[in-house]
């Protein structure tokens, strides 16, 4: 029952701290932090024991949940070299998460259980092989994080929370009803049986189906022109919702993409390849030109990451193994440097209160150890070598360019026009003349920011120097998929 407790871990932690009695409310912090760290440890464990040359799911549980006429509806979990990578990740983020919100006051309780619930939703998607639970798990992340922006965040706080809620719910729409087809078609919600059937007689064409399936992750990814929704979410987010919002929740999408429209519609994938590289193609584009227009730090950051989405798409669209494994690993590589990016920023706005860059200025006179946690972070995203970003950056594109010359280089200025915003904020924030209104600034001190930057930094190298530690993991479950595609 490992993976068992690696799902349910932090939302019982979270149901923990939210019980505890108002005299101990700070106790919250503490409790959120064993139970998000016994999560990660015990994934980190999976992680090690997953065996690369097995094929198929591992760690199975399968349960019947609830029988309904013909259908069985499963608790049934499992993970593969997909899935694996992206449960480590959340878990990891998740603990990051929490220790960056070690600061919180206003109703402690409250907060760690939203943010440990919506843990345990997350990591329930990548796991869940039935449909339903993989629906249910995707609609459960809706409430904490409605009230984590709503309750937590600041600005235009409620706007941001409602506007998050209705794109994902119209998303899951569309979802929904792709799956009430394929399920009908075969009698059944199990995703693995849904990956080897052969569908015949469903009440709506099946490129219907695959576009409707898509619309919903692409929504969550997000793709342009779905991709309002994110910018104003960042903005307005407490940090620690950022960093799982950045990190983990736009996964969910990628995922979906890869398991449920390329793996059970590998056909219709096939036929809608060129569109889908296209739109990938332009995200990257689109995304990058209107970051580079940016003049508030977190809206820059949430911008760039609509930008790297539209690798992952590309990656997708090529739907052969290399570039499957290169949207995977571009997914975990975005998660890290991006979740750095918005710790670093969070504590930047804590000191200064402002995230406007044209107040900002010469922040490594006062804060050198921030100042070059941020300078790190932002040469991770625009892809530098020897970090993550670049090996996954490099993989898309070799996968791409096999099908789509053109597209991919497209794509490809996209790293140029990264480098671009990234250099500008940098010097714009970090560098450029001193100002003196920020004199009695504290640099980062706390042990638990010192923990969490260290973290995330030493990842990051770890994946950009060592790529094979994810990649012969997450190469043959890919190679698994691209064998059902038919070019």
């Amino acid at each position: 029952m490992e993976l068992s407790l690696v799902l349910f871990l932090p939302a019982a932690a979270g149901v923990v701290a939210l019980l505890l009695p108002a005299a101990q409310e700070q106790l919250a912090r503490w409790v959120a932090l064993a139970g998000s760290g016994a999560a990660f440890v015990l994934s980190l464990v999976l992680f090690f024991r997953f065996d690369n040359a097995a094929e198929g799911y591992q760690f199975t549980e399968r349960h019947t949940w609830v029988s309904v006429g013909d259908f069985n509806l499963q608790y049934y979990i499992g993970v593969d070299g997909l899935s694996m990578p992206l449960v480590l990740l959340t878990t990891f983020l998740t603990v990051a998460s929490v220790l960056v919100s070690f600061n919180i006051t206003m109703r402690p309780r409250l907060y760690f259980a939203s943010l440990l619930v919506l843990a345990t939703s997350v990591i329930g998607v990548f796991v869940a092989l039935d449909f339903l639970l993989f629906f249910l798990m995707w609609e459960l992340e809706l409430f904490p994080m409605f009230l984590l922006i709503a309750i937590w965040g600041s600005g235009r706080k409620e706007y941001a929370a409602t506007k998050f809620v209705l794109y994902t719910i119209f998303g899951s729409a569309l979802m929904l009803v792709s799956i009430l087809v394929l399920a009908f078609d075969q009698g059944t919600f199990d995703i693995e049986l849904l990956t080897q059937a052969e569908f015949q007689d469903t009440i709506i064409p099946l490129n219907l189906v695959f576009l409707l399936l898509m619309a919903g992750f692409a929504i969550k990814l997000p793709v342009v022109p779905f991709h309002t929704w994110l910018p104003d979410a960042h903005t307005n987010a407490p940090t620690a919702v950022s960093v799982m919002l950045a990190g983990v929740l736009l996964k969910m999408g990628g995922y979906g993409m890869i398991r449920m429209g390329v793996g059970i519609l590998p056909e219709q994938a096939a036929n809608w390849d060129i569109w889908i590289a296209g739109l990938g193609a332009f995200s990257v584009l689109y995304g990058a030109f209107i970051t580079l227009r940016q003049t508030d730090v977190k809206r820059l950051v949430a911008y760039s990451s609509v930008s790297h989405m539209g690798l992952v798409l590309l990656g997708v669209a090529a739907l052969g193994d290399t570039g499957l494994t290169g949207a995977t690993y571009q997914m975990v590589a975005h998660g890290l440097i991006t979740g750095l990016l918005f710790v670093l920023i969070g504590l930047m706005y804590d000191r200064t209160h402002t995230r406007e860059i044209s107040q900002l200025g010469g922040l490594a006179r006062q804060m050198p150890l921030l100042a070059t946690g941020l300078v790190f972070a932002g040469f991770g995203s625009l892809g530098l070598p020897a970090m993550a970003g670049f090996i996954a950056e490099i993989t898309v594109f070799i996968g791409a360019f096999e099908r789509f010359e053109w597209l991919t280089l497209l794509a490809i200025l996209g790293v140029v026009l990264s480098a671009g915003y990234v250099l500008w904020m940098l010097q714009r924030v970090v560098f450029g003349p001193v100002r003196h209104e920020w004199d009695e600034l504290t640099d980062q001190r706390a042990w638990w920011e010192h923990t969490t930057v260290a973290a995330l930094a030493a990842v990051i190298v770890l994946f950009g120097v060592f790529p094979s530690i994810l990649m012969d993991m997450i190469n043959p479950a890919m190679e698994a998929v691209a064998a059902r595609v038919v070019l």
